[in-house]
């Protein structure tokens, strides 16, 4: 079965960091392009960042460019989302999904719903 395993999401204040961890298994990430999706109360999901499968290249969303980077360890089989300089906006459930067929870029953050595999989400909360 290929499934992600998130953690790390929690509470935190306004300025505040927050690494997030997804795990995958059934699967070897090396050979996906994987990303970060978020989903905000009242708002549509959208993409965050991407690593392709090569590792060679990592695209973030404007809104969190300079204050997010996006990694992954391929012997642990993980990828990760170190966050800094947290604002109550970027209060949302975080995902991370994976696939072999869209790169990295707009058309796979527009079909979160048509790739691979999919994370159950882990919520961050920004707040005093």
């Amino acid at each position: 079965q290929l499934q992600f395993v998130e953690s790390g999401g929690g509470l935190v204040q306004p300025g505040g960091s927050l690494r997030l961890s997804c795990a995958a298994s059934g699967f070897a990430l090396e050979y996906y392009a994987t990303g970060w999706f978020r989903q905000a109360p009242g708002k549509e999901r959208e993409g965050v960042s991407c690593i392709s499968a090569s590792g060679g290249s990592t695209n973030y969303a404007d809104s969190v460019k300079g204050r997010f980077i996006m990694s992954r360890d391929i012997a642990k089989n993980t990828v990760y989302l170190e966050m800094t300089s947290l604002q109550p906006e970027d209060t949302a459930v975080y995902y991370c999904a994976a696939d072999t067929l869209y790169p990295c870029g707009d058309s796979y953050y527009s079909n979160y719903r048509n790739l691979e595999v999919r994370g159950q989400g882990t919520l961050v909360t920004v707040s005093s």
